[in-house]
């Protein structure tokens, strides 16, 4: 028996609990439905040696304009503002300062070209970067570690339309962005567990087919990660081949994070190691978080991908880390956990970037459909995509649009 509900919300991440929490605190009854057995989807945070740790995104980029920076200050959680280091290299270890002013250099140099090819037709990324740059293997680590993927396969006018906009004000949530997230979905109606397989949107109401039954509605907010679009595991009556065919054109990257226990850390709270600057497969390690005795090691795109599984991840991190440290320190890094982003269901990845000729597509997937049928998530963003800020104003961008409450911030129109 098909049950009913003013709206449905299909996915449990930012972007989905942002859209429920406004729907549902404008009085509509609203029903939050999410695939896997939590809520905060790429936003994953858990408790090692009584310290909280972000399995998935973990830093509130361009935070003084970032609306999770005013949720999290009045629902009591810790902002913290100094602890983003990655311009720094702890002792210098391996990465002269020579070298290290060089390499900024070399960024700005492919920014200023970026710029310069703006109004050409799109291309990769790469393309600003002459073949002979001493320091193009760092900016294609850069650009796994930003994008979750090789400076080659990221559209050059995607790059530039977030770049245009973040700012450098990166902060950190103390008790985890995660759990922030996550706490932002307390009260909401939702289920886990329960998989959407078809969404028939071809009647006076909406059915949506789930693991747990049928549920009919007058308008939903499908807010999952590129793939499962994709991939079809959502099948649409009528058919929508250009929503099919625009996540196809915004693959999730892949950023995984390797968690090593160490025994007397030595080095000040949040320091920083790249671990190889003259190599495009290399992990930035993040060293003793808010002061834990952890370190959290950060792998991207193919560096990621090549791993075989967590065992090979760590064994990575630990020889990096080695080769700066000395041959002493193998006995006191201890790996704990890591990430396989990539092999998540329902998710497949970390975060979105535009393949080359595909910046558009994210117009294409944020339009919404007869209005009824609307998308969030990062991917939808034309600004502010593989954050959870920019998830976070779709959602919002999605429930206005059903409430009828005006402009939709160009969050999610075409």
């Amino acid at each position: 028996m098909a049950r009913g509900a003013d709206a449905v919300v299909v996915g449990g991440g930012a972007a989905g609990i942002a859209a429920a929490r406004h729907l549902h605190d404008a009085g509509r009854d609203v029903l939050l439905l999410e695939a896997g057995d939590r809520l905060g989807g790429r936003a994953h945070s858990i408790v090692i040696d009584e310290a909280m740790v972000d399995l998935g995104c973990g830093w509130l980029h361009s935070a003084r304009r970032n609306p999770w920076t005013g949720i999290a200050r009045a629902r009591g959680f810790t902002v913290a503002t100094d602890t983003a280091r990655w311009g720094e290299q702890w002792r210098d270890l391996g990465f002269p300062p020579g070298d290290h002013r060089a390499a900024n250099e070399a960024r700005e140099r492919m920014t200023k070209a970026a710029h310069a090819l703006a109004a050409a037709p799109d291309r990769a990324l790469g393309a600003a970067v002459p073949p002979d740059e001493r320091w193009r293997p760092l900016l294609d680590a850069i650009s796994r570690f930003a994008n979750g993927a090789a400076i080659d396969e990221v559209s050059l006018h995607d790059w530039l339309a977030y770049e245009d906009v973040a700012t450098d004000d990166n902060w950190a949530v103390r008790e985890g962005y995660g759990t922030l997230i996550a706490d932002h979905a307390r009260g909401l109606p939702a289920r886990l567990g329960c998989a959407v397989t078809r969404i028939d949107h071809r009647g006076t109401r909406i059915r949506i087919k789930t693991a747990s039954g049928t549920i009919e509605t007058d308008a939903v907010v499908i807010a999952v990660p590129t793939p499962v679009l994709a991939g079809g595991a959502i099948a649409f009556d009528p058919l929508l081949p250009d929503k099919i065919d625009a996540a196809a054109g915004l693959p999730l990257g892949v950023a995984d994070k390797v968690m090593l226990r160490v025994d007397r850390p030595d080095w000040p709270a949040d320091s920083h190691l790249m671990g190889n600057p003259y190599s495009a497969d290399t992990a930035s390690h993040r060293l003793s978080p808010f002061g834990s005795p952890l370190i959290e090691s950060f792998l991207g795109g193919p560096t990621a991908d090549a791993l075989e599984d967590t065992k090979a991840a760590a064994a990575f991190v630990v020889d990096e880390l080695v080769a700066l440290l000395g041959s002493e320190w193998r006995a006191r890094l201890h790996p704990i956990t890591a990430t396989r982003w990539r092999h998540e269901p329902w998710i497949g990845g970390s975060y979105s970037h535009a393949a080359v000729g595909h910046a558009s597509a994210r117009a294409v997937l944020a339009t919404p459909v007869d209005e009824r049928l609307y998308f969030a998530g990062e991917a939808c963003s034309p600004h502010d995509f593989s954050t959870a800020h920019g998830a976070y104003k779709t959602g919002i961008a999605a429930a206005r649009a059903i409430l009828g409450e005006g402009e939709r911030d160009g969050c999610c129109s075409g």
